[in-house]
């Protein structure tokens, strides 16, 4: 499937969602001053557009780090993200595209290192995801998909970045917390996520030598465009978050400051770990 067989598909389908066309908005917005804790840092975030993204792409830019964000056809919110990153002082890039294309992440990071001229943390955020009830319903097509943008985007970013990366670099990467609970709607998801956790663990293994730590975070339901836009049933929907012990869903902002402790010196003998924020639903992992 061609990029742009599977931007066209995007559209048609209503992902991954106008987080501006929102009626009730996620809350993306910091909850405290930053501490300069990425000052002079550079990251790349998939997906910075809108939800997890967006939240964690101005928690970093409080922190002092510059932006680059990466996202597949969303103009309006792209544009609103670089709005935030600048409004805390710092620079940032958008650069739209598929992350399943591997020559869109070779020159996406090319774009990077051209703007910046360098690149200290890679943020593996975008994915997708589709409900089926039925094991049956879900087509080729779509499988592919979702393994296509999920987990070969964050090999492909992850190669495209490997070169620039150096000694205190950080790789954090989005699982989900359907990859210890399962999840029977989201069969194609949840098998992507557990991949993702795999893949978070044995990169850890090939890169701690050199100095690059990797981490994952695995939310829970979080309140951001993926859902409402057509990755979760209407059933689903009506109760989002409700069977947490918390009994809500999440916000993007509550999500955030994991991919910040995990990104910052903080964590510096963390590697091949995943951090929860669930809602308090305990898992093993």
């Amino acid at each position: 499937m061609t990029s742009e067989n599977f931007t066209d598909m995007i559209h048609e389908d209503g992902l991954p969602g106008h987080e501006s066309g929102m009626d009730q908005k996620p809350n993306w917005r910091p909850r405290y001053p930053g501490s300069g804790r990425l000052t002079g840092k550079v990251a790349l975030i998939t997906g910075a557009d809108s939800g997890i993204g967006r939240a964690v792409a101005a928690l970093y830019a409080r922190e002092g780090a510059d932006i680059a964000i990466l996202y597949l056809c969303e103009n309006d919110d792209a544009e609103q993200t670089k709005r935030i990153v600048i409004a805390e002082g710092r620079r940032a890039i958008t650069i739209a595209g598929d992350v399943g294309d591997r020559a869109f992440c070779d020159d996406a990071v090319s774009q990077v290192i051209d703007e910046f001229g360098r690149l200290d943390i890679l943020v593996n955020n975008a994915g997708e995801q589709h409900p089926d009830k039925d094991i049956r319903d879900i087509s080729e097509e779509q499988l592919r998909r979702t393994f296509q943008t999920n987990i070969f985007g964050m090999f492909f970013l992850t190669q495209a970045a490997r070169p620039h990366l150096k000694a205190g670099s950080a790789i954090i990467n989005c699982t989900s917390i359907t990859m210890y609970q399962g999840s029977a709607e989201l069969l194609d998801y949840a098998s992507t996520k557990g991949a993702i956790t795999a893949f978070t663990r044995s990169l850890s293994e090939n890169l701690i030598g050199d100095g690059i730590r990797v981490n994952a975070v695995a939310p829970g339901p979080i309140w951001t465009p993926l859902n409402p836009c057509g990755g979760a049933s209407p059933e689903k929907l009506a109760h989002f978050g409700e069977d947490t012990p918390m009994g809500r869903p999440g916000q993007p902002n509550e999500v955030a400051p994991s991919f910040l402790f995990l990104a910052c010196e903080d964590s510096s003998y963390m590697s091949g770990q995943v951090l929860h924020p669930n809602g308090g639903t305990v898992v093993n992992g």
